[in-house]
This record gives structure tokens, C-alpha cells and sequence, in this order.
């Protein structure tokens, strides 16, 4: 957990700061306060006016009041088709019973403080995202030190609230590495408001290119700062934007660009999910590090996204939690170190063989993980509603050609299509797609039965996976395989793989009807996913490599892709988007792409992601 809130109540019940002596707002004025001094001052509404998309930062986000202010304001003047990305930053977060205790000193709010209040972000160290996409709202929340925050942030705030708690107080989040980074964050013209006039707050922002102005204060507080950047220009999202693949990654990639107002075209050899993302059933986990922390953080960033837009999906979500069981003399030490990080908040907890058997209700002989926020998931169902109003085409795409700015995508049948960027979402069809990015190929066949299933999804290196009908289990792992055929063969070894390791679950299948299916996955050297603008092919992206965790990173990565398209905040904090870039060390060599001695570019079969 990060450190939390230190709170006192007034008699009014207006929530007083233990740490800094200062309240978070007046019972009596706070909304007003908020309007005034934040809305006002940065120009709202009329600074968006005209503006498909705005992006507001804020530091001190407290109870959320300024942010609901914002929604209010946002409702009822928002440009047609706009989009507004907020970032805020709280170094100690409130709990969600806290914030609505205090939230409830504004009833007019009543309604848009549930809807937040329902997605109210956690309170654990690091990113958090949560959407109002009704609203076209998305908000990330940063829950740790200011300076650390902003320096790992991405984007270009049109409008500053910076609100923390007064600089004699708390002078952190007001020295020179949060200005700078509040200069340095910022897009042309950017606005930004404060209550304080303190002289360093104000020096620091004129010596930054800011025009600074006093302004009258609200209620008791004689004046206000106002600021204003240097103007420029401003960058402009692309037009068309072409998917290639339909697997959980392309699927990712169209929700993501729907969600900010963009229609893309998909294009697809066969059907959506024809490969490895076609499965009756799914794991959503996270990729476990006791020692790399970053990339442990990683994960735990992209399972919490995955788990709260799957969870939105009508049927998508088969069972809650799953066990992952000891494959190592090992791994109970390591579970311990894994359960013990500080993102999961109490989420996952290390268990005794007794504990995990009854936590899954059959016998197991060891020791085991319980990852409460992973899930068992139905691959359809997400396909269905993430797909669902975008244009799917079938073909094969067989060249990739720079266009004018952008690409031309060649197709066996039928004219080109060129498009201003092309997001590659293939799986192992990647490799033709985009020769040299390092990718493997790991086959795999999973067998499936209706009639039995596990109470929750367990994992050991193999699977048994409740489907909803039945159960799911598997899955064999032949690398270097690029073209499986389902056998008898496979299916023997993955019922041997269950019965050493659930033989109750094993017996109950054994003579089943059921049915089996191999796909291929992609992985990369370093195991960790290719995801950004391919190095020297602008307009080229790749979101690839997923390998068995496909499930839970592509929805938090296709936004970190889609941010970065359109000029929007990514959800990604800049360290973890490193691991993940498409040139990072360890992820295989990505070829330059349309420079002078490579004007086109073959193209294979997009299978989705096999």
C-alpha cells in the first residue's frame, strides 16, 4: 500500500490532514472554492472549446472533489465527440469509504460522486486508470511522490490544478523538480491555477516561460495565482488507422481506439480469435518477478486494468482469482516475496498445501499462490463486445509499402488500403509481418470437456481452467512448432500433465467426450512484449509477443499504443513503457523499415494472435 491519508473530521465533517494540519476543502465553500479558483481559473469551459481532446493535470488529489467538479463542468460543455484525459497525483490516497464521507458534504454531486466513488481509483504505489467512457473520461491516477510521478509521466496537460496542501506545509510538492516537470509537461498554452501566491511558487513558474497573474481570491483568501504557457502548435492524431490481426491484441487495439473517438478498420486472414486468442476459456495472470520490480510493477499495472474492462464485459469473466501451484522447491519462498510487493495491497497470499486445497476444493500436494484479482475468462464474449460496430475485413495482406506520410497495405485480394498508421497485432504472423523482431514460436494444444469443473482456475505451469460448461486444461508447449496438428498424442500428455497434478479433476474428465485445439503463441527473447512505433518506420506500430500472457498485458498495452498514436496521456509510466519498447536490449533486433534500401515490405497471413 502506498501510505495512506492521516485524517481528522471537523464537526462540520469536513476531512482535516494529521500530516500537514490543513483541511482538504471548507464544508461551506469547497465546491465554490473548486469552481473559482481551478475551473475558472484555468479558462473552463471555454479552453476546450472546439478541442477533440484536453487533458487536465492536477497535483493533490485528495478527496476528488476537484475532479468531480470537473465531470460536472465536463457534462454539461463538452465538445462534440471530445475526449478528456485527466492525470492527478496524491502522495497519501483515501480510502473509497473515506472519500465518500467526504464527498457527501456536496449532495448536488450525489450522482457523479458514486459513479467515481465506483471506480475510485486503488490506493496501492503506482499508476492507476479508471474510465467514464459515457463521458469520454479517462482518469490515471498516481498514487506516490509528485516529483517521481510527473517525471515518469508521458503526457502534455492542456490545464494545471495544482492543489496541495500549502507550500509552508508541504514545500515537496512545490520545489524546483515539480516545476520543472510542470513546465516541462506541458502543452502550448497550457493554463494553470493555484490557490497560493507564495513568492518561490510564483518566481518558479515565471523563470519557467509562465506569464503569471495575481487574480482575487475566494472567500477568505485575498489572491490567487493564474499562468499561462508560451503558445505553439499542437500535434494532430492520425486518420486512418488499420489493425492488422484479431486476436486479444487487435481486439485491444479497436476497443481502445473507439474509446478515444476513432474508427479503425481491421483486417484479418480468417476469423477473430482464430488463434491462440480463440480458446473456450482464458487465463488472465500476471507474469510473477520476486526480484525485478519494475517489471513485477508491470504486470500488476496491466492485471488491474485488464481485470476492471473484462469485468465491465457482460459474460466475460467465468470465475474470480486464480491458484497458481509450486513448480520449484523454490517458489514458496518466492510466493512469500511475491505476495509481500507492495502493488497488490493484500491481494495475493502465499498458502500452505492444506490452505490451497481448501482455497481450490480439491486435494493438491503443494504449496500454492492466490492471486484474488486473476481471472478465468471467456475469450468470446470479449470478442463480441470489443469488436463489436468496428469494420472487419478478411484478407491477407502481402505488402507493406511507405505512402506519403503513411502506409500502403497490399492485399492478395483486392485494391490497397493505405492508412496513416498500421498497428501490426498478429501473434506469430508478426514474423512475416515484420521479420527480425526476434519472435519464437511456442506451440500448444489444450483439451476441453463440458460436465466438471474446478470452483476456481488453477495453474502450475499447466492449466485447469473452468470454461463455464466444463473445464479447460493443457496445454502442451512445443517450441519452435509453427504449424500444430490436434492428436490424440497431445491430449494423452496433457491428461498426464492433470492427473500428476489434479488426479481427482483427471479422473472425472478421463472418459469425457471432449475436444482439442492447438494454436501457435509468439514470444520474444527477453519474454516480455513488443509494443510501441517500430525504430524508422513512423507510423508503424507493433503490439506482439505476448506469449501466455496475452490476456492480461494487451488491454493496458493497446492504450499505452493508442496514447501514443493520438498525443493523449499513455496509462504506461515511461519506465515501464521502456521495458516493453520494441528496442529495448534483450527484445531481439527490429528491423529499419521504408529508408532507402527497403522501400517495400512482404507480408504473410494475419492469423489473429496464434
Amino acid at each position: 500500500m502506498a501510505d495512506s491519508a492521516d485524517l481528522d473530521w471537523t464537526p462540520e465533517g469536513a476531512p482535516v490532514s494529521r500530516r500537514f494540519g490543513d483541511v482538504y476543502f471548507s464544508r461551506e465553500d469547497g465546491l465554490a472554492e473548486t469552481r473559482a479558483v481551478f475551473l475558472a481559473g484555468c479558462g473552463l469551459p471555454q479552453a476546450w472549446v472546439g478541442r477533440p481532446r484536453f487533458t487536465v493535470a492536477e497535483l493533490g488529489f485528495g478527496t476528488g472533489l476537484n475532479i468531480i467538479a470537473l465531470l460536472d463542468l465536463w457534462s454539461r460543455h463538452r465538445p462534440p465527440g471530445g475526449r478528456l484525459s485527466i492525470f492527478s497525483v496524491e502522495a497519501y490516497p483515501l480510502s473509497r469509504a473515506d472519500a465518500a464521507r467526504a464527498l457527501a458534504a456536496w449532495p448536488e454531486m450525489a450522482d457523479l460522486a458514486a459513479r467515481m466513488l465506483a471506480v475510485w481509483p486503488a490506493q496501492t504505489p503506482g499508476f492507476h486508470r479508471v474510465s467514464l467512457d459515457d463521458l469520454g473520461v479517462s482518469l490515471d491516477l498516481a498514487a506516490g511522490d509528485a516529483a517521481d510521478a510527473l517525471d515518469r509521466w508521458s503526457g502534455d496537460a492542456d490545464a494545471w490544478f495544482l492543489d496541495g496542501f500549502a507550500p509552508s506545509t508541504n514545500p515537496g510538492m512545490w520545489c524546483d523538480a515539480v516545476l520543472d516537470a510542470v513546465a516541462a509537461r506541458s502543452a502550448p498554452g497550457a493554463r494553470v491555477a493555484t490557490f497560493t501566491v507564495a513568492g518561490a511558487v510564483r518566481r518558479g513558474l515565471q523563470a519557467r516561460g509562465f506569464k503569471v497573474d495575481k487574480r482575487p481570491g475566494h472567500g477568505r483568501k485575498r489572491e490567487r495565482l493564474e499562468a499561462v504557457a508560451p503558445d505553439g502548435p499542437r500535434t494532430r492524431p492520425p486518420g486512418r488507422i488499420v489493425i492488422l490481426g484479431a486476436g486479444i491484441a487487435g481486439q485491444a487495439m479497436a476497443r481502445a481506439l473507439r474509446a478515444q473517438g476513432l474508427a479503425p478498420l481491421v483486417i484479418e486472414a480468417g476469423q477473430p480469435g482464430a488463434g491462440a486468442s480463440g480458446f473456450p476459456a482464458a487465463l488472465v495472470t500476471p507474469r510473477l518477478d520476486a526480484g525485478d520490480l519494475t517489471l513485477a510493477a508491470l504486470y500488476a499495472q496491466a492485471l488491474e486494468r485488464a481485470g476492471d474492462l473484462y469485468r465491465a464485459v457482460p459474460g466475460a469473466v467465468l470465475s474470480e482469482g486464480v491458484l497458481q501451484l509450486a513448480a520449484a522447491a523454490r517458489d514458496p519462498a518466492r510466493f512469500d516475496k511475491v505476495a509481500a510487493q507492495p502493488w497488490w495491497g493484500g491481494a495475493l497470499m502465499a498458502l500452505d498445501p492444506a490452505a490451497a486445497s481448501a482455497r481450490l476444493g480439491l486435494a493438491v500436494d503443494a504449496h500454492g499462490l492466490w492471486m484474488g484479482p486473476a481471472l478465468a475468462l471467456a475469450p468470446a464474449a470479449v470478442r463480441m463486445a470489443w469488436l463489436k460496430g468496428v469494420e472487419v475485413r478478411s484478407g491477407r495482406a502481402v505488402g507493406l509499402e511507405p505512402d506519403e506520410g503513411g502506409w500502403r497495405v497490399r492485399l492478395a485480394d483486392g485494391p490497397a488500403i493505405v492508412a496513416d498508421a498500421v498497428v501490426i497485432t498478429a501473434g506469430w504472423g508478426t514474423i512475416d509481418l515484420l521479420p527480425g523482431p526476434g519472435l519464437a514460436p511456442v506451440a500448444g494444444q489444450a483439451d476441453w470437456s463440458a460436465g466438471v469443473a474446478p470452483p476456481a482456475a488453477v495453474a502450475w505451469g499447466g492449466y485447469a481452467v473452468p470454461t463455464g460448461e466444463g473445464v479447460l486444461w493443457g496445454a502442451t508447449h512445443d517450441r519452435g512448432e509453427t504449424a500444430p496438428v490436434p492428436s490424440e498424442a497431445a491430449s494423452a500428455r496433457n491428461l498426464a500433465m492433470l492427473e500428476a497434478r489434479l488426479p481427482a479433476l483427471a479422473a472425472a474428465v478421463r472418459d469425457q467426450p471432449g475436444q482439442r485445439r492447438a494454436a501457435v503463441r509468439a514470444t520474444t527473447p527477453d519474454r516480455l512484449p513488443l509494443c510501441g512505433e517500430v525504430p524508422g518506420a513512423p507510423g508503424l506500430w507493433v503490439l506482439g509477443g505476448l506469449g501466455s500472457r496475452g490476456f492480461c498485458v494487451a488491454p493496458l498495452l493497446a492504450e499505452h499504443v493508442v496514447a501514443r498514436l493520438t498525443g493523449v496521456p499513455s496509462p504506461l509510466p515511461t519506465d515501464l513503457a521502456a521495458r516493453v519498447a520494441p528496442d529495448r536490449p534483450g527484445a531481439g533486433t527490429v528491423p529499419f523499415i521504408g529508408g532507402s534500401g527497403s522501400r517495400a515490405h512482404p507480408l504473410g497471413a494475419c492469423s489473429g494472435e496464434p
